[in-house]
């Protein structure tokens, strides 16, 4: 099922927090080789982790953590915005309309259906909190993911300099593809507004349907 959650809310979720923050280190540092920075306890957070944004995540049938992702408003801080400005032309990006999405971690346990049940919670995100667009950073190996989902961004940027390329894409809702996502996730659309009020403790209300 999907969960979501604010920072402050993971405390309540210990073994979800726990093995999410886990993976992420797994998946960031151990597989991607990325630079990040891995606690003690084998987490893997980093400073936008501390302002309080909103996870979705995908919780298994034990508790512990399937995939996750995270949110923040552009009219705050953001790691695009801080880290990545050349990825938009250096004109960093503040609307109140649009969040960033950072983190998109799967955990080795995940089915098939993870990534795109994390596709899923975007657009439920987006539907809840009237939001139009998504802005990210991702490197080339999601480009694939996302186009198989059918959830592809529009590029803003890529840089190849590195090992490997990366990019800023942005999302925009479409209530179409948040239907196909619905087909290929196999969850009704009453199912996943019901993980939603679950969370955040009332119904969604669609942009426009």
């Amino acid at each position: 099922m999907l969960r979501y959650l604010r920072g402050s809310e993971l405390s309540r979720y210990l073994e979800l927090q726990s093995s999410m923050f886990r993976d992420r280190a797994a998946q960031f540092r151990d597989r991607l080789g990325w630079e990040v920075t891995v606690d003690e306890r084998g987490w893997e957070r980093d400073q936008y982790d501390a302002l309080d944004p909103l996870y979705v995540i995908w919780q298994l049938p034990d508790g512990a953590h399937g995939g996750s992702m995270r949110f923040l408003p552009t009219t705050g801080r953001t790691m695009t915005n801080e880290h990545f400005l050349s990825l938009l032309d250096g004109v960093p990006l503040h609307d109140p309309m649009t969040w960033e999405c950072t983190r998109f971690c799967l955990s080795p346990r995940a089915s098939g259906r993870v990534a795109a049940a994390l596709m899923l919670g975007g657009s439920e995100v987006m539907r809840h909190f009237a939001i139009r667009h998504f802005l990210g950073v991702f490197d080339a190996r999601m480009v694939r993911i996302y186009r198989q989902i059918g959830a592809s961004p529009r590029l803003l940027g890529t840089d190849k300099s590195g090992p490997s390329p990366i990019s800023a894409g942005l999302w925009t809702y479409d209530p179409l593809d948040r239907l196909r996502i619905l087909h290929r996730v196999g969850v009704s659309a009453a199912i996943s507004e019901r993980w939603v009020a679950r969370s955040l403790g009332f119904t969604p209300l669609p942009l426009s349907a």
